[in-house]
């Protein structure tokens, strides 16, 4: 089985998106390079930031994603991002009426339910947990082996916490990767147990 990895880019004071659900400047390190970084052309980042991107994202055979994020991207279109092969979606609610049941997206309701489907259908690839609220839960689950965090030189003031709504302790190892690309450090921790 596949290691679960929450992942995100984030802001210096901690945060995935502000108030108002948007990124703000933390996606501009996916296109202030000149290396593409997908088929389309449309990314395009640092040498250093693709060599530590790429094999990652070729690494993935699910991701889990909460509702509401799946809500404001609607549900990308039906084809998930990055060539991710699935996606589960964290909610209490069915799929929205209309919704292509042929598209790989699985609703689940509860983050050990979902980790559990996204476990099945990655195998031995990873899984991939959104940061933000659905991440926090999968966190204090226990369910996290890896933190993976793109940190971009802003600071957004308040918005959506990396780590949800994570009221407790969690200690994580010294990182066992710190790259510095352009406009981004990427880190990668893992979670003590």
């Amino acid at each position: 089985m596949g290691k679960v990895v929450m992942y995100s880019s984030v802001s210096v004071d901690g945060f995935v998106a502000d108030e108002h659900d948007q990124p703000g400047p933390l996606f501009d390190w996916l296109s202030n390079g000149d290396v593409p970084l997908d088929a389309s052309g449309v990314l395009k980042v640092s040498r250093p930031s693709y060599d530590y991107t790429r094999p990652y994202w070729d690494g993935i055979g699910a991701t889990v994603v909460g509702r509401h994020v799946f809500d404001i991207t609607d549900g990308w279109d039906g084809t998930p991002p990055g060539g991710v092969d699935h996606v589960v979606v964290v909610t209490h609610r069915p799929a929205p009426e209309g919704w292509d049941p042929e598209a790989p997206f699985h609703f689940v309701d509860g983050v050990e339910a979902a980790v559990a489907r996204a476990q099945d259908l990655a195998g031995d690839r990873v899984v991939e947990v959104a940061a933000g609220d659905v991440g926090g839960q999968v966190l204090a689950a226990g369910l996290v082996d890896e933190v993976r965090m793109d940190v971009v030189p802003v600071v957004l003031g308040s918005g959506k916490r990396y780590f949800g709504s994570v009221r407790a302790q969690h200690l994580l190892e010294d990182p066992d990767v710190v790259i510095r690309g352009d406009r981004v450090l990427h880190l990668r921790y893992r979670v003590r147990r």
